[in-house]
């Protein structure tokens, strides 16, 4: 049994809530949680985040933007980019012409739909001039940014009419079925990429300059899946290029349990890994913004889109890819739920009664607002890891979409055949944004990098520069090829040397002509390895082979202490994220020693050990670093105008009509008086003291106006 002891020398300092210092039911200005909704402000879905992202520009808009406006919410508004109720222009009512054909087209002729005549487009110019006119609305109602969500172009798509002229006036040639061959497929696929970034920074500047002569300043985001899905999902996205864009203001990550339960193959096995998966995924979208001063949201679902699964099915995932994006220190902004409303009205099939609908179990409900309040204090100063070893990364770029069509699609094992072994291994491995490297800094954090071009091809000779500049440099390299890609020679920048993209690079790092073996390059060390990053997961003992290779390598470089585990524990000030991996062979468990409030139980208990068996996973705060008494702990409920002095202790609690609000304090000795009232009149309130720990828990019914909770001692 493994033992994680929690002594003062080894803890971080906490910081106080942020909400806790605000002097009224005001949003912080960082805007550190948002949730989206097409509804109208609701008391049931008042989350008390600081931003509510109203969805849909239709003639709803102003009096639902009014709504949640009048409850003290700074207002962005969404709308689909790719896809969205844009009939009107479909069918000549916008510019007195059809635009049928811009419909995207799969091979078969069929038109490719979201729902109905909801269509997914191709972004010619036209689309960009009707996407300007919404925007001019969302900017007259005094909205403070916009979010453009997924630009999407299906890789089975390519065949409409519109494209073929795309096709024309970008590559001055006949347009040439995708499916035809991989060259055809990756040429198609970069113009699908090309066009969603020429559309959003069309709009986006549009949209900046049509508020600036107002005297305005406007913000334009993207959220989007990313490029790990996309590549599994087959769809093509600017994902990266985005932030080249001086008008893109930054993302939102879409990783839910929607994305993050689509299996993958590891040790031969092919199931849902959702955890694993969504840390990749979320490390991937920080690398979209890592160097570059874009900003991140980071989305989880207490639900997802599909509404067949179970509310235990639900939470389960939910708390996977919640814990996931608390293991990516950097970021700390988060998209606490995309439709409250089907959240906490929704009603799903009961657990071994799937003819039974029933509404959210009240404990998952106050579990979410535990959690979704916790996340508004992630902004820590301090964070330290218990993992293995560090400053180990993965390659990534967005070419990972292009190479997912007919006629001979890229297993996306391939990239899961690198990246899950060292996730499995407790390593906190970090996605390497390969249009990023050439920034100042963007490789500083790395000293090992794992990658192959059998899923990707590097984006730009920039970027390839700069990885034989890291090499050389002292960074390690370990470099897969399996030697059967199929778009291994698809011309590119690097074909006119008359190279394949991995002849290129060997050739930049002096390795031309060189087999499988392990090279000294400049003060580095570049391990090549004849072999197939898909046959790594295909292999039972592939994960075993896989690390062996880095941890040679690693050596080889001088380095020491390569460290292996079977869990990944990341403090956040006073929180303490963790999970145990299964699969690895390693079937011993994790125990925390200290003095924690666990935050995945709605009873908030403080526990003195937890046990965190493979599979499993923790959100904890600890109570030897929780602010001095009297302090709020935790609560399900936002806290606004704390008051303490020698005797009393004062907070106002703010949460969703009636779900039930839990709230553990810490305070110098057991109280002698506990009141609450809301506008006036007394609330019903339980408590329960915790000598052991110096803390009490109360519990009631939320109010979104607030509760004033006063405790005397």
């Amino acid at each position: 049994m493994r033992q994680l002891l929690l002594t003062a020398a080894l803890l971080c300092l906490a910081v106080p809530h942020p909400a806790c210092a605000e002097s009224a039911m005001k949003p912080s200005p960082e805007e550190r949680t948002c949730f989206q909704t097409y509804d109208g402000y609701d008391p049931r879905i008042d989350l008390r985040s600081d931003v509510a992202i109203v969805y849909g520009v239709d003639d709803s808009l102003p009096a639902r933007i009014q709504g949640w406006r009048e409850h003290d919410y700074t207002i962005h508004v969404m709308s689909g980019v790719a896809w969205g109720t844009y009939q009107d222009y479909l069918y000549g009512k916008v510019d007195g012409r059809q635009h049928l054909d811009e419909a995207q087209v799969n091979r078969a002729g069929h038109k490719i739909s979201h729902g109905g005549d909801v269509y997914y487009m191709v972004p010619t110019e036209s689309f960009a001039e009707m996407l300007k006119g919404r925007l001019r609305t969302v900017v007259d109602l005094g909205a403070e940014a916009i979010h453009l969500e997924e630009p999407e172009f299906w890789v089975a798509g390519g065949y409409s009419e519109a494209f073929k002229r795309e096709w024309q006036a970008y590559y001055h040639e006949p347009w040439i079925a995708p499916h035809s061959s991989p060259e055809a497929q990756y040429k198609a696929s970069k113009l699908k990429y090309y066009l969603y970034r020429r559309c959003l920074d069309s709009v986006f500047t549009y949209a900046k300059q049509y508020a600036a002569a107002k005297g305005r300043a406007f913000r334009c985001y993207v959220p989007t899946h990313s490029m790990i899905n996309y590549m599994q999902w087959g769809i093509v996205s600017p994902e990266a290029s985005l932030a080249q864009i001086a008008s893109c203001d930054g993302y939102i990550g879409q990783v839910w349990t929607g994305t993050a339960r689509s299996p993958n193959r590891y040790r031969g096995k092919v199931r849902e890994r959702t955890f694993e998966t969504a840390f990749l995924e979320y490390g991937s979208l920080h690398s979209l913004v890592s160097a570059t001063g874009k900003r991140m949201w980071m989305l989880h679902d207490p639900v997802e889109d599909n509404p067949e699964h179970d509310w235990e099915d639900y939470r389960t995932n939910y708390e996977c890819t919640l814990v996931a994006s608390l293991l990516v220190p950097d970021l700390w902004r988060y998209e606490v739920s995309p439709w409250p409303g089907r959240v906490f009205w929704g009603t799903y099939p009961k657990k071994g009664k799937p003819e039974e609908q029933e509404g959210i179990p009240g404990p998952y409900a106050t579990e979410l607002l535990i959690t979704m309040n916790a996340l508004n204090d992630m902004k820590q100063p301090r964070v330290k890891w218990d993992a293995g070893t560090p400053g180990v990364g993965v390659l990534v770029a967005d070419t990972m979409m292009f190479q997912r069509g007919e006629p001979t699609p890229t297993d996306p094992n391939n990239f899961f055949g690198l990246a899950m072994p060292l996730v499995k291994a407790g390593i906190p491995v970090q996605a390497v944004q390969m249009e990023h490297m050439p920034r100042p800094g963007c490789l500083k954090p790395f000293r090992l990098i794992v990658g192959s071009y059998d899923y990707l091809k590097p984006p730009s000779a920039e970027s390839e520069a700069a990885l034989v500049s890291w090499v050389r440099g002292g960074g390690v390299l370990v470099f897969l090829s399996g030697g059967d890609d199929p778009y291994r020679n698809v011309p590119d920048w690097w074909s006119e040397s008359g190279l394949t993209a991995e002849q290129h690079l060997m050739q930049a790092l002096g390795l031309e002509h060189r087999g499988s073996g392990m090279y000294k390059v400049g003060k580095g060390v570049v391990s090549f390895v004849s072999r197939s990053p898909a046959g790594i997961s295909t292999d039972p003992a592939g994960p075993e082979f896989l690390l062996q290779q880095c941890r040679v390598a690693w050596g080889q470089a001088g380095h020491y202490g390569w460290r292996q585990q079977n869990y990944l524990a990341l403090r956040r000030g006073k929180y303490l994220a963790a999970a145990c991996l299964d699969e690895t062979g390693d079937d011993r468990p994790l125990l925390l020693e200290g003095s924690f409030v666990d935050l995945l139980d709605p009873g908030l208990p403080v526990v003195k050990q937890k046990l965190i068996r493979p599979g499993q996973r923790a959100l904890l705060v600890d109570l030897g670093q929780q602010d001095k008494a009297p302090s709020l702990v935790a609560a399900a409920a936002r806290c606004y105008q704390p008051r303490s002095g020698p005797h009393a202790y004062s907070c106002t609690l703010a949460g969703p009509q009636g779900v039930q609000c839990a709230a553990r304090l810490l305070l110098p000795t057991k109280p002698t008086s506990v009141t609450a009232d809301s506008g006036g009149r007394p609330v019903d309130i339980a408590q329960q003291w915790d000598a052991a720990s110096n803390t009490l828990l109360v519990t009631f019914a939320n109010r979104p106006s607030g509760v004033r909770l006063r405790v005397g001692w």
